[in-house]
């Protein structure tokens, strides 16, 4: 369901604890907020410490800042065919969904990964038997599948191969789908115009269902439509532009999702400067949204 009032956030640092991630969202007047619960780059994992789990659910009792994302690692790769690769990418998985649960997250965001020299269809059927082990365990957490920008013989670009997988796990309850601008771009999806919007607001009832969608990735596209080109950029300074987040957003479909930016970091006020232009363009949509805290640094 919808989360009221809106909800805005980024993706933040955990380094020093993954406790100290709240503070830095709420210093960036964030009411939503997306963490790596590990080193996203590397296997080696160590339990979370009592104390930090302890801190981060101290921290977050406000619930000023909901829902709390957990994204997975880079390295999961849930369509590969070899073999140790793949049981790897399903623990870690259920790692992550664990590790969720136990610091009070909503949602787990993953990617599916690439079939790599294999067919879509065969990457296809290895992601749901994965979801069908990961899923077995009772968690408060939904799980939710990304899009990605169709590169290669990765899974996962078109809303219709997601439902596809969906519809393949037996117990897909705790399943949902985390729209990302960028990747949706680049795969070939325009929003850039209202009847665009319109259209892609179609298509997610067609095949996925509204309700399925759970949350939106915002990042400009530093590609062409349909380059296949997973380069996130600044918000308006892309190929999508100002205006084709005014018409996504702007679309009822689409309205009282949370969002996260993934934008470029590039220097500290890079985020001030992403979330404000999101929180302008929201404002002109609806002027009477209700928005989590605003710090003095917001542009």
């Amino acid at each position: 369901m919808p989360i009221s009032p809106i909800r805005l956030g980024v993706h933040v640092s955990i380094s020093g604890g993954i406790e100290k991630a709240v503070s830095r969202a709420r210093e960036l007047g964030c009411s939503a907020m997306q963490i790596f619960s590990r080193n996203p780059r590397g296997w080696k994992v160590l339990p979370l410490p009592p104390q930090s789990i302890a801190a981060f659910q101290e921290a977050i009792t406000p619930k000023d800042i909901d829902p709390i994302v957990v994204h997975t690692p880079y390295l999961l790769n849930l369509a590969t065919p070899d073999e140790h690769l793949y049981q790897r990418s399903i623990a870690g998985l259920a790692l992550d969904i664990t590790r969720a649960a136990q610091i009070g997250a909503r949602y787990v965001v993953t990617h599916l990964g690439s079939a790599k020299e294999r067919s879509k269809a065969f990457g296809q059927e290895r992601v749901v038997k994965a979801l069908q082990v990961v899923l077995r365990q009772e968690a408060p957490v939904t799980l939710l599948l990304e899009n990605s920008a169709g590169a290669g013989k990765g899974i996962g670009a078109y809303l219709e191969e997601l439902q596809k997988i969906i519809a393949g796990v037996e117990i897909n309850k705790k399943l949902g789908v985390c729209f990302d601008s960028c990747h949706g771009f680049a795969a070939g999806y325009d929003f850039r115009t209202p009847d665009k919007a319109n259209f892609l607001a179609e298509e997610v009832n067609r095949t996925i269902g509204r309700e399925r969608l759970s949350l939106l990735h915002l990042n400009d596209c530093g590609g062409e439509l349909g380059s296949h080109s997973d380069r996130h950029e600044h918000i308006g300074e892309g190929k999508i532009g100002f205006s084709g987040f005014r018409n996504l957003l702007g679309h009822p479909s689409f309205q009282g999702l949370p969002m996260i930016l993934e934008t470029p970091k590039e220097n500290p006020r890079d985020d001030f400067k992403n979330l404000s232009r999101i929180r302008r363009i929201c404002q002109k949509i609806s002027p009477n949204l209700s928005w989590g805290k605003r710090e003095r640094g917001d542009e």
